[in-house]
C-alpha cells in the first residue's frame, strides 16, 4: 500500500506545492508530541467493552449532546482578517490538556490554522481569478458567434460571389479612439504585491483586486503587436481584433494590410469622416485565428479549473489523514470536530469551480467539438500514452547489440590503423569519420536530454509545461533511450560493414557511398510524412528548428531558445555536417578528391560562417524577445552571444595564421567569453551565487537535497567551459589522430549542456512556482471599448 505522503507529493500541482498543505512539517509537529506524551499508553488500557459502550451512548441524543458539549477538547473560532476582506481566518482555543506536552499541542494546532488559513486564501485567489477569466471568455465566445453568425447570414443570403470565396470578409463600422493600455509599471507592482501577499501564509487576506494571472493577461495584450490598432463595431458592440505577430506570415500580412488601409484612405489615421465612422472588412481567416486563440484560452482555463479541484480534493484528505493521526496518538476525538470546521471552510463549500467547469466543457462540446464529447474530451481531457514493458526491452536488445558492434569496430580499426597519425588512410579520417563523429555528438546530446528528462520527473519540475509540450509529441525518456539505442546500432552496424569493406580491398568509389546513403536514410526519416517513428516529435522538431533559422521573425518562446542552446554546443556538429553535405553533392566522393571542399575559398568560408550561426540566432532571439518585452536583460544576454563570436572569429583567424599577436587576441577574448558566460549561468540560467540566500552562495529553494551536488556542478560547469585552452595547448592522445582529440573535446561541451540543462530548468521551474503558475496565458482576440474611451 502506498503512503499518502507519497501518493499526495506525486499528485500535488508541482507550481502550487507551497500553497498545498505543508503535511510534512505537520507531520514533524505530530511526531514530536508522539515522543512527548503518555497520552496513548493511557488510553490503552481502556477495553474495547467500554468503548463500545461508550460509543453506543454517546449516538443517543440525551446522553450524546451534553457528553460533546462537556468534554470537547478544543473548539475553533472563526473571526474576519485584520485587513477588513470578507475571508475567515481560524483559531483553535485548547479547553483541556491533550497531551503531556501542551506547548506541542499548541503547537500543532497553530500550525494546522495557518495551513487552512493558507488553502482557503490561495483558492480564493485563483478561484476569483478563474471566474474573472471565465467571464472574459463568456465574452469572447459571444462575440465570436454573433461574427460567425454574421458569416452564415452572408453565405446564406448568396452574397458570396466567386472573387469573394478566396478572401471572404464582413463590413463592420470603426471609430478613431485610441485604445488606452495599462502601464508596465503599474502591472508589475501589482503582480509583485499579488505575490508577497500570497506569501503571508494565512496571516492576512490577500487585497489583490486583480489576480496575477490576469495581470499578465493585460500585459501580453500590452506587449502584442495588433494587425489593427482601431476600434471596430459588429452587433451594436465596440471591438478590437488583436492576432500576435508571432511568425513572419502575420507580420508581413499586418504589414501590407495597414499600408493598403493607409492608400486607400491617408487621412482615416488622423480624422475621422462626417459621423466619426469607416468602413472595417474583417476577413475569414483572421476570424480563423481569432477562434483558435479563444480555442486554446478555453483549453487552458479548463485545465487550470481542473488542477484548482485536484487542489481542492488533495488538501482535504490531507486534513483528512493528519487529524487522524493526532486522534491515534493523543487519543482524543479531535477529528469530528476539526474536520466539520474544514468541510465548512471556503474551499471546500464553494462550488463556483465546479459550475465554471461544467459550463466550460459544455461551450468547448458545442462551439469547438460539433457537439462531440468524445472528440472534446480528446483535447479537454488528453489521455497520456502508457509506457509499454516492450520498450524497456528493447533498450536492452539495442544496447546489447550496439556495445558488440562497437567493440567490432574498435578492433578492425585498430587492426588497419586508421585512427593512427600519420596512417597511409588519411581519406578515411576525411571521409567516414566526420559521419561517425557527427551521429555521436548529435545522440550523445540526445541520450543526456533523455537522462535530462529522469531527473527532471524525479525532482518533480515540470518540464512539459515550460517546454509547453502535449501529450502527443512528448517523449518519456524510455522513447528517448529507445531511439538513441536503435540509431546508434545501425549507425555502428553500417559504419562497421564499410570499415570491414574498406579493410577487405573493395572499390573506394562504391565503398564511399554508404555514408552519405546513411546520412540520407536519417534525413529521409526525420521529414517522412506517414505517422510512423514519433510523427509529432519529429515535426515539432522541425518546426523548433524553422523558428530557430527564422529567428527574428518568430515570437521566442522557451522550447525555441533552449533548442538554440544546444545548438551552441554543436558547432563541431554543424561543421561536419556542413564539410560531409559538400563532399557528396559536390560530387567529390566520386573522384575521391576529398580535400576538396577546403580548397575552395567559397566552402571553406561558409564552413567558418557555420561556426558563427548558431550564436547569431541566439543573439537574434535575444533581440526579438527585447522588442517583444522591452527587458534591457535580454540586450545584456546578446552581448553574451556576440563576445562567443568575437571569440569564435579571433580562433577562425588564429587558425590560417598562427602568430602570437592572433594568439594573445583568442587568449584574450575568449576569456573575457568565458568569464561573461560563466556569470550568465550561475547567475541568471541557475539562479544561484545570491548572498542573502539561506543556503550559502546558491539560492533559497533547491530541488535537490544535496547542497555539495550544487557546489560540484558549478565547478564542473567552470572547468569544461575551459576546454578552449586546448586551442593554445595543442594537447592531444599519444598516436591518435588530432581529429579524435577534437571528438573528445567536443563530447566533453555537450556533456557541459546537458549538465547545465538540469539546473536551468530548475530555476526555469521555481521561478513558476514562485509566480503559481501552472497554467498558460493564451491572449484574447477580442477586446470590448467603451465609447467613452
Amino acid at each position: 500500500m502506498v503512503k499518502f505522503t507519497k501518493q499526495f507529493e506525486g499528485q500535488l500541482v508541482p507550481e502550487w506545492k507551497d500553497a498545498f498543505v505543508d503535511y510534512s512539517q505537520l507531520k514533524k509537529d505530530l511526531k514530536k508530541i508522539h515522543l512527548l506524551t503518555n497520552g496513548v499508553e493511557k488510553t490503552q488500557t481502556e477495553t474495547s467493552f467500554i468503548k463500545t459502550i461508550k460509543s453506543s451512548l454517546e449516538k443517543l441524543s440525551i446522553f450524546g449532546n451534553k457528553e460533546r458539549e462537556s468534554s470537547r477538547p478544543i473548539k475553533v473560532h472563526t473571526k474576519l482578517a485584520s485587513s477588513g476582506s470578507n475571508s475567515d481566518v481560524y483559531e483553535t482555543e485548547l479547553l483541556e490538556k491533550i497531551a503531556d506536552d501542551t506547548d506541542a499541542a499548541k503547537e500543532f494546532f497553530i500550525c494546522l490554522d495557518m495551513q487552512l488559513n493558507k488553502v482557503n486564501q490561495f483558492y480564493k485567489t485563483k478561484e476569483k481569478e478563474f471566474l474573472e477569466r471565465g467571464e472574459c471568455m463568456k465574452k469572447q465566445m459571444e462575440i465570436l458567434i454573433e461574427l460567425k453568425d454574421a458569416f452564415k447570414q452572408k453565405q446564406a443570403n448568396g452574397e458570396c460571389t466567386q472573387e469573394s470565396k478566396e478572401d471572404d470578409s464582413i463590413s463592420c463600422t470603426i471609430s478613431c479612439e485610441e485604445d488606452s493600455v495599462r502601464s508596465r509599471a503599474e502591472q508589475m507592482q501589482l503582480q509583485e504585491s499579488c505575490v508577497e501577499d500570497l506569501e503571508n501564509n494565512g496571516e492576512e487576506v490577500l487585497e489583490s483586486s486583480r489576480s496575477e494571472e490576469q495581470i499578465k493577461i493585460n500585459n501580453e495584450d500590452s506587449k502584442l503587436r495588433t494587425v489593427s490598432g482601431r476600434v471596430f463595431t459588429c452587433q451594436g458592440k465596440n471591438l478590437k481584433i488583436k492576432i500576435p505577430l508571432t511568425n513572419p506570415s502575420r507580420t508581413f500580412s499586418a504589414i501590407s494590410y495597414l499600408i493598403k488601409e493607409d492608400l486607400i484612405n491617408q487621412s482615416s489615421s488622423k480624422k475621422c469622416g462626417p459621423d466619426g465612422v469607416n468602413k472595417l472588412r474583417i476577413s475569414k481567416k483572421k476570424l480563423s485565428h481569432a477562434e483558435k486563440m479563444i480555442k486554446g484560452a478555453l483549453t487552458e482555463l479548463y485545465k487550470g479549473l481542473n488542477y484548482l479541484k485536484t487542489y481542492r480534493s488533495l488538501n482535504m484528505l490531507a486534513f483528512m489523514n493528519i487529524l487522524k493521526k493526532f486522534d491515534k496518538v493523543t487519543g482524543k476525538q479531535i477529528l469530528p470536530i476539526y474536520l466539520k470546521v474544514v468541510e465548512s471552510s471556503y474551499f471546500n463549500s464553494s462550488d463556483k469551480v465546479i459550475k465554471l467547469s461544467d459550463e466550460a466543457e459544455e461551450w468547448f462540446i458545442k462551439h469547438f467539438a460539433g457537439e462531440n464529447r468524445r472528440k472534446a474530451m480528446k483535447y479537454l481531457k488528453p489521455h497520456h500514452r502508457k509506457e509499454s514493458h516492450s520498450v524497456t526491452f528493447f533498450i536492452g536488445l539495442f544496447t546489447g547489440c550496439f556495445v558488440a558492434l562497437l567493440a567490432g569496430y574498435i578492433i578492425v580499426a585498430h587492426l588497419t590503423g586508421m585512427y593512427r597519425k600519420h596512417s597511409e588512410n588519411t581519406f578515411y579520417m576525411e571521409t567516414a569519420y566526420p559521419v561517425l563523429s557527427m551521429f555521436g555528438l548529435l545522440f550523445l546530446h540526445l541520450f543526456l536530454y533523455g537522462c535530462n528528462i529522469f531527473m527532471w520527473r524525479k525532482a518533480r519540475i515540470n518540464y512539459s509545461f515550460i517546454f509547453e509540450l502535449g501529450s502527443k509529441n512528448e517523449l518519456k525518456f524510455r522513447d528517448i533511450f529507445l531511439i538513441c539505442t536503435a540509431s546508434m546500432s545501425v549507425i555502428v552496424g553500417v559504419m562497421f560493414v564499410h570499415l570491414l569493406l574498406l579493410a577487405k580491398g573493395y572499390s573506394l568509389r562504391q565503398v564511399q557511398v554508404i555514408p552519405g546513403l546513411l546520412l540520407l536514410v536519417f534525413f529521409l526519416i526525420l521529414i517522412c510524412p506517414l505517422n510512423i517513428f514519433y510523427k509529432s516529435s519529429r515535426y515539432r522538431l522541425i518546426t523548433v528548428i524553422r523558428n530557430i533559422v527564422f529567428s527574428p521573425l518568430y515570437k521566442v518562446v522557451m522550447l525555441d531558445f533552449f533548442m538554440a542552446d544546444q545548438l551552441c554546443s554543436q558547432v563541431p556538429m554543424l561543421r561536419n555536417l556542413e564539410y560531409i553535405a559538400c563532399y557528396y553533392i559536390t560530387g567529390s566522393y566520386a573522384t575521391q578528391d576529398y580535400g576538396y571542399c577546403m580548397r575552395v575559398k567559397y566552402y571553406r568560408d561558409l564552413a567558418y560562417a557555420v561556426s558563427f550561426l548558431p550564436y547569431y540566432w541566439r543573439a537574434m532571439q535575444c533581440a526579438r524577445r527585447w522588442f517583444d518585452e522591452g527587458e534591457t536583460s535580454h540586450l545584456v544576454n546578446l552581448g553574451k552571444y556576440v563576445s562567443a563570436m568575437l571569440a569564435a572569429g579571433t580562433k577562425v583567424a588564429y587558425e590560417k595564421e598562427r602568430s602570437i599577436g592572433w594568439l594573445c587576441l583568442v587568449v584574450a577574448m575568449s576569456s573575457i567569453a568565458t568569464v561573461y558566460q560563466l556569470y550568465w549561468d550561475f547567475v541568471k540560467d541557475w539562479g544561484l551565487l545570491q548572498h542573502n540566500s539561506n543556503n550559502p552562495w546558491l539560492r533559497n529553494q533547491l530541488m535537490l537535497r544535496q547542497k555539495s551536488i550544487y557546489y560540484f556542478s558549478m565547478v564542473l560547469n567552470l572547468v569544461l567551459r575551459l576546454a578552449w585552452l586546448q586551442t593554445v595547448l595543442h594537447s592531444s592522445f599519444e598516436h591518435v589522430d588530432y581529429r579524435v582529440t577534437g571528438l573528445f573535446l567536443a563530447a566533453l561541451e555537450v556533456i557541459r549542456r546537458g549538465h547545465w540543462n538540469f539546473y536551468r530548468l530548475e530555476n526555469e521551474h521555481l521561478n513558476n512556482a514562485g509566480k503559481f503558475r501552472a497554467v498558460k496565458t493564451v491572449p484574447l482576440p477580442f477586446r470590448e471599448v467603451d465609447e467613452e474611451d
